[in-house]
Order: structure tokens, then C-alpha cells, then sequence
């Protein structure tokens, strides 16, 4: 629960950032003076909505660098880090992308993960824990499974996705507040107080449910990226990264890179909806009955 109230308070926090710049450059007053203009409104929420996925993603890199310690390999200087760049290298031709930034991370957990603003400009780094605890061949199966993720778009299109949601959780969370404003205290001119403080509390559940759909696609994609993985790799070396994982119990990443690692934590009833990654039973299961 802790992971996914970060989350949701750092998708709000940009949010509220956002707006609070709209109002000190007068635009939603301006808009609140004015009533309620849905294009105008719309208009204003997209602006808002998009900006802050878009803005993360395009420091998403500098971000984890800083942030997680990730230190780019510029030339390799252990036959593990020439093993690494080479693997990389040979997934990227393969899946017809550029060569990525390739990264290690001091952490003792099993974990890896992609990013970046675009598939030709991606990042991808690895635990040190994952390089001594996996064998070769199951690494290079996690290795295929991010390569899979920067060639699919899954970062920009999870961008996307998220500004969309962003966009109407802004337009439908104003409309809620207008309309109890109006019809239940009876402003007529301009807004009132209820019109703020029914749009902050709209805001916080519509983001809750529009995070679910988030989630949602999240998961789906980790199906696609094991399926990449595994044309890239070999299937019986992913379904065994997969197994290798799953004894392993891996920990979550930082909550801004949950969703672009290779394991997420588990989760069952309401706590599911909000899971970035599937249980890796199905995972695995999936893969078996595509063979």
C-alpha cells in the first residue's frame, strides 16, 4: 500500500505543480472568471495532463542516474561488462533499434529495468545482484525482456497513457466541482470555495481510478516484453529467468521505476488493480502455452 500511495502522490504532487504555475500565470483564473468553458477547459486540462508525464519522461534517464546510482558502462572494463554491452548490443540490432545506454547498479536485489524518452534513446541497467545471482543465459533473458520494452515503445506509450488519464481526471474533476458550486450552493458568479474543494477531493478519487487503468496497461506490456524476450533469448531460457525470479522474491524498484523493471511485487484482492507487473506465475504460465 505504501508503494502505490507514492505513487499516487507523486503523479498528484506534478498535478498540483502544474496548476499552481497555470494560476500564477493567470490562466485558470482567467478560466474560472470567465465560467466554465469545456474547450477552454479541456484545452487547459491536456496542457496539464500531458506535461507532467511528458516532463518526467524526458528526464526519466538523468533521473535514474541520479537517483539510483546507475553507472554507464563507456568502455568495459571486466569480461562481465564486455559480456553485457555485447548481449545488448546484438538484442538492439536484432529488435531494429539504436544501441542503448547500458548501466550496473549497486543493489543486492534481482532486478533490471528500461527507460528513456524514446526507443532509439533508452537506457538500460542492471543490478549488480542480478549479474551475481543469475546464471548467463537466464540474465540474457532479462536482458531481451528490456530490450523488448525500449523496442515496443512501452515508455513513452505508458507517457502517453498517463497524460491521457491525467487529462481527464483535470477536466472531470472541474465539472464535478462546477456543478456543486452552482447547483448545490447556488454560486452565481464566478466560484466559490465548494468549487475548490470539491474539485481537490474529485481529483484524489477520480486519480485513483484512472491509476487502475494505468496499471492495467502496465501489465499487459510485461506479457508483450516476455514475449520479446523470448524470441530474443530463447523461450525456455525466459520461462527460466521467470522461475529463477520468482525463488528469489525479487523487491520492487523505486516507485518512479516500478513499472519499467523485470519484477514488481505481488498483490491480491484491490491491492492487484494497482500492480505494475503480473504475478510471475501467469507470467510464466503464459509463456509455456505459447510454446
Amino acid at each position: 500500500m505504501k508503494r502505490i500511495l507514492l505513487f499516487l502522490g507523486t503523479n498528484i504532487a506534478i498535478l498540483l505543480v502544474l496548476s499552481l504555475t497555470m494560476n500564477l500565470l493567470g490562466v485558470e483564473p482567467f478560466l474560472n472568471a470567465n465560467g466554465l468553458n469545456l474547450t477552454s477547459l479541456l484545452f487547459f486540462s491536456a496542457v496539464m495532463g500531458f506535461g507532467g508525464s511528458l516532463i518526467s519522461l524526458v528526464i526519466s534517464k538523468w533521473m535514474v542516474k541520479k537517483s539510483m546510482g546507475v553507472q554507464v558502462i563507456e568502455t568495459p572494463s571486466s569480461s562481465t561488462e564486455f559480456w553485457l554491452l555485447e548481449t545488448i548490443r546484438k538484442y538492439s540490432a536484432e529488435a531494429g533499434i539504436k544501441m542503448p545506454e547500458v548501466g550496473i547498479y549497486e543493489a543486492s536485489e534481482v532486478n533490471a529495468f528500461a527507460t528513456g524518452m524514446s526507443r532509439n534513446s533508452s537506457l538500460i541497467a542492471v543490478s549488480s545482484g542480478l549479474l551475481q545471482q543469475m546464471t548467463r543465459k537466464e540474465a540474457e533473458a532479462v536482458l531481451g525482456h528490456e530490450v523488448a520494452h525500449a523496442a515496443n515503445g512501452d515508455m513513452v506509450t505508458l507517457a502517453l497513457i498517463q497524460g491521457v488519464v491525467n487529462t481527464f481526471v483535470l477536466f472531470f474533476s472541474r465539472v464535478i466541482g462546477h456543478l456543486v458550486d452552482r447547483v448545490v450552493f447556488k454560486t452565481e458568479r464566478g466560484h466559490g470555495p465548494a468549487f475548490f474543494i470539491t474539485s481537490i477531493i474529485a481529483q484524489l478519487v477520480l486519480g485513483i481510478l484512472a491509476s487502475i487503468i494505468v496499471m492495467w496497461f502496465s501489465r499487459q506490456r510485461e506479457f508483450r516484453a516476455d514475449q520479446g524476450g523470448a524470441s530474443l533469448a530463447g523461450r525456455e531460457n525466459m520461462i527460466a529467468a521467470l522461475q529463477r525470479l520468482n525463488t528469489l522474491h525479487p523487491q520492487p524498484l523505486p516507485d518512479n521505476m516500478a513499472a519499467f523493471g523485470i519484477a514488481g511485487g505481488g498483490g491480491s484482492g484491490i491491492k492487484r488493480l494497482f500492480m505494475t507487473h503480473p504475478p510471475l506465475e501467469e507470467r510464466i504460465a503464459a509463456l509455456k502455452a505459447a510454446q
